[in-house]
């Protein structure tokens, strides 16, 4: 099992950037495949990005291409998301998650972290 902590969400302007972390507990980080997720109110969650155990693939759903970047340090036992040209449609609450799978698939993830919150103003 294993303990998830985001940070990093606020509140933003339209076009400009965040980098959310999420910090794991426990020696089974370099195990799982992380994962983002948001949920916006009234919507059903998404994964928005995923990635490899040892960051040998990289999914990042279509809401993010070209404006997100999945990246992880199994030495920190964090994986971070680099949110760029941020629009108001992202607003959500981020959170990250784990499991033993691939990547790109919601399927895989077992352990959820509480979320942090993003708004983006317009």
């Amino acid at each position: 099992q294993v303990q998830l902590v985001e940070s990093g969400g606020g509140l933003v302007q339209a076009g400009g950037s965040l980098r959310l972390s999420c910090a794991a507990s426990g020696r089974t980080f370099s195990t799982y495949a992380m994962g983002w997720f948001r949920q916006a109110p009234g919507k059903e969650r998404e994964l928005v990005a995923g990635i490899s155990r040892n960051s040998g693939t990289a999914y990042i759903a279509d809401v993010g291409k070209g404006r997100f970047t999945i990246s992880r340090d199994n030495a920190k036992n964090t994986v971070y998301l680099q949110m760029n040209s941020l629009k108001p449609e992202d607003t959500a609450v981020y959170s990250c998650a784990a499991g033993p799978g691939v990547p790109y698939s919601q399927s895989t993830y077992a352990y959820w972290g509480q979320g942090t919150q993003v708004t983006v103003s317009s």
